[in-house]
């Protein structure tokens, strides 16, 4: 959520910031009914002062024996009509706190102009894209003729995009949650942290999804929403709090199942396990102070490049444009791996750096050294990875062409030493 003051004194810079995003300005009907309001406010304040004083000018008539009849009237009329003004003041209120919930955060200067993902621009580049001596086939080709990925019968059991996996393929993304755990735990700084996947919705609207976003969302019978990602678990593991300076940065990684609809992308990657609607992801979350906020952004980023370069598998960063940029995001790195059978980069990782939208959002603040106030913290989030994008690229880049899968160093010792997945 955005400052409401810093709108008021930069109308002009709000709406720049708005065209941005190929939004329509908005300037000009916030300020109006800020000022509605902050008017209201100010004849409700006077009223509210005159009913006080003519309240108590009746007591003092009564008890001098005066005619108090025309301040009764009077106390009677200004009871009525504060009432009508503070019934007016709550609407505007609400009005202009969902006008506000579903304006986007204002993006940085030096995120690139542009309409969608064709505009995003590459930032560099690991590892070289491997060549096979025979046609590269995709995951779920390898996952099924290993008998170890079963579409089918997820189908069955639960509609589709969900997939069974079994076996050493079932293994190896437990591996992999496993390995991305201990580097993010044991050198990376993170806290590990075992949240709930169950949230309501007042920790959704603390970190963007609700309300703009709620079709995305699966709500259950109670009301209370499945995570869509852990960064709304961790990032609210700080609404409604006040931290000292000394406290931050604080870290947050997570290993969690995620839930997601998949609204707008039917007809879009059915075929395998790249667009689930369940789905293990390893989450990064860093809360820190304003002035720090982008040098985090960008070690984020290095801690899950770090684990693509352990797992040996090429990988390209991008910056987003401002028009495929997301919500409440100020700049974001897509981190995408190449994927053989798909002859293509997909994204595996997405790091944001949101400011202190999100921290409005759930009244997260810290005070600075020194200082008697507080001030909002920032915010970032990243995947540290998705698991099973991992697992694919794993399976496509290391595959054999008899259809085995070469297990990478890193993740021998997680799987028995096993070094080859085979039939």
């Amino acid at each position: 959520m955005l400052d409401l003051r810093w709108i008021r004194e930069n109308p002009d810079a709000f709406d720049a910031a708005l065209l941005r995003r190929g939004a329509e300005p908005l300037s000009a009907v916030v300020v109006e009914l800020d000022e509605s309001r902050r008017k209201l406010q100010t004849e409700l304040q006077t009223a509210q002062a005159r009913r006080n004083e003519a309240a108590k000018a009746i007591g003092k008539a009564k008890a001098a024996g005066e005619d108090a009849d025309a301040l009764i009237r009077e106390v009677s009329d200004l009871k009525a009509s504060v009432q009508e003004m503070e019934a007016s003041e709550r609407d505007m209120a609400a009005r202009m706190d969902d006008l506000l919930a579903g304006i986007p955060n204002v993006l940085k200067d030096d995120v690139p102009d542009g309409a969608d993902e064709d505009d995003n621009v590459e930032v560099r580049r690991f590892g070289d894209v491997p060549s096979f001596d025979f046609e590269p086939k995709e995951h779920y080709e390898l996952g099924e003729a290993l008998g170890m990925m079963d579409f089918e019968t997820a189908a069955k059991l639960s509609g589709s995009r969900f997939v069974v996996t079994s076996g050493q393929i079932a293994r190896m993304e437990r591996a992999l949650a496993a390995f991305m755990m201990d580097v993010h735990t044991e050198e990376k700084g993170y806290l590990e942290v075992s949240p709930p996947v169950m949230v309501r919705d007042h920790a959704l609207f603390g970190t963007g999804q609700l309300p703009k976003f709620e079709e995305d969302l699966y709500k259950v019978d109670t009301g209370s929403y499945m995570i869509p990602t852990a960064e709304v678990p961790l990032t609210n593991l700080v609404r409604d709090s006040i931290l000292s300076e000394e406290e931050l940065p604080r870290r947050f990684t997570a290993h969690t199942l995620c839930f997601r609809s998949e609204a707008g992308s039917a007809g879009k990657d059915t075929a395998g396990m790249l667009r689930q609607h369940q789905f293990a992801k390893v989450e990064m979350v860093s809360i820190t102070t304003p002035e720090t906020s982008n040098e985090e952004h960008e070690r984020m980023t290095g801690c899950a490049e770090d684990i693509l370069q352990r797992l040996g598998l090429p990988y390209r960063v991008m910056v987003l444009c401002a028009g495929d940029t997301g919500f409440g995001a100020r700049k974001t790195y897509d981190i995408e791996v190449w994927l053989p059978g798909q002859d293509r980069y997909r994204e595996i990782s997405s790091c944001s750096v949101c400011g202190d939208f999100q921290a409005r959002r759930m009244k997260a603040r810290y005070r600075p050294d020194g200082e008697k106030g507080t001030r909002f913290v920032h915010t970032l989030n990243g995947s540290g990875l998705a698991v099973g994008r991992t697992l694919i690229a794993v399976m496509e880049n290391y595959q054999q062409a008899d259809g085995s899968i070469v297990v990478p160093e890193v993740l021998r010792p997680y799987m028995g030493g096993l070094e080859k997945i085979t039939k």
